[in-house]
């Protein structure tokens, strides 16, 4: 994929895609803590919210590596 191309789809993945990740993490974290009562035990809290930090990322790196870059 050409650095132009990349670089409307990291557009549109920032746009459309993160917005509809957040709704989803905050819904989520909601939903475990109405299971738990309030907050969840530090022992899932953590990893919960390390894994949601990271997993909107993951799959698309390929598309926002150097984009900060020129063209070469």
């Amino acid at each position: 994929m050409d650095l132009r191309a990349r670089k409307r789809w990291s557009l549109v993945l920032l746009l459309v895609w993160l917005p509809v990740y957040l709704a989803f993490a905050w819904w989520l974290l909601a939903f475990v803590g109405d299971r738990f009562g309030g907050r969840p035990p530090a022992w899932l809290e953590l990893p919960l919210y390390l894994v949601l930090a990271f997993a909107w990322a993951i799959p698309f790196r390929r598309v926002f590596s150097g984009i900060g870059r020129g063209e070469e």
